[in-house]
This record gives C-alpha cells, sequence and structure tokens, in this order.
C-alpha cells in the first residue's frame, strides 16, 4: 500500500507513533487482503484542525478523534468509466484519513488502555471506514467492530 503520512501537530506527533501508525495500517491492507496499488493519506492534527474539519464537512461543531474521507463513496455517481486492464494498472485511491493526535491520550486514559492501543484503534476503525464498513446499524457495528478488534489483537495491541 501507499501510505503518505502528513504531520500538521507542530511536534505532538513522535517518531514512534508514525512508525506505529505506518506499520499497522499496511498489515490491516494486508489483513484485509488489498491489492498491493492502493493508496490513502495519513494526516494527523490536534484539536483545533479536526474540529474545523468536523464543523465544515460534518456539521459537528467540536474536535473530534478520527474522520475518514472515502474516495469510492458508492454514492458518488461522477466516477470514471475505463477499461478493466486499465484499472489494473492505476493505484485504487482509498481516501484520507485525519486522526487528530490530542485525543489519543485522553481516551486513553479514559478507556483504561495504552496510548499505542488507542492511536492502533484510530487508525484500523478510520481504515475501514475508507473500505466501506460503518456502524449505523446494529449488524455491521458488530461486523465492523469485530473486524477492529481481530486486527488489533492479531497485531498485538490488545485492550
Amino acid at each position: 500500500m501507499d501510505l503518505t503520512i502528513f504531520d500538521h501537530t507542530e511536534g505532538v506527533l513522535t517518531d514512534d507513533q508514525r512508525q506505529l501508525a505506518e506499520r499497522l495500517l499496511n498489515y490491516a491492507a494486508a489483513y484485509l487482503k488489498l491489492a498491493d496499488n492502493v493508496e490513502m493519506s495519513l494526516t494527523f492534527v490536534r484539536n483545533p484542525e479536526i474540529k474545523q474539519l468536523n464543523k465544515q464537512y460534518r456539521g459537528v461543531d467540536r474536535a473530534t478523534d478520527v474522520i475518514s474521507f472515502a474516495a469510492e463513496d458508492s454514492s458518488d455517481e461522477s466516477q470514471i468509466i475505463m477499461p478493466e486492464e486499465l484499472k489494473e494498472e492505476l493505484p485504487e485511491n482509498l481516501g484520507d484519513l485525519f486522526i487528530c493526535i490530542d485525543k489519543v491520550p485522553e481516551q486513553a486514559k479514559f478507556l483504561g488502555h495504552s496510548a499505542d492501543r488507542e492511536l492502533g484503534f484510530l487508525c484500523v476503525h478510520g481504515f475501514l471506514h475508507l473500505n466501506g464498513y460503518d456502524h449505523e446499524k446494529a449488524e455491521d457495528e458488530k461486523k465492523m467492530f469485530a473486524l477492529q478488534r481481530e486486527i488489533l489483537d492479531s497485531y498485538g495491541l490488545k485492550r
């Protein structure tokens, strides 16, 4: 997977956190058996930036922990039609993931687990959204959360 990581945290993001996110997202892509030519971006932000994104795109005027913008949203009617052999050559863009680094220690403490586990959860949760999973309905939530737990546990980030 081609993963591009941006750091908007003004020095708050550590190298260890960046490396954990990169390794875990590549692990999750392999776990889901995604093609090698998928790509996505991950941007680490602070509370003010994610609050702005949350307000602009979701209409919620508060900071949140993770926001996913899937590139291949099924409601998008402007998808490009191309020959199948060309589709196989071009990378598939999963979308953009934004994680608020300020929320990681706060939520880890509240939930009683490590900051690494919380960061891992946010990465996998957002990643699954980019891959079409959601938790709007009870049965979808059960499926998505079970898969999250499987990926995190098998990676070694148990609760």
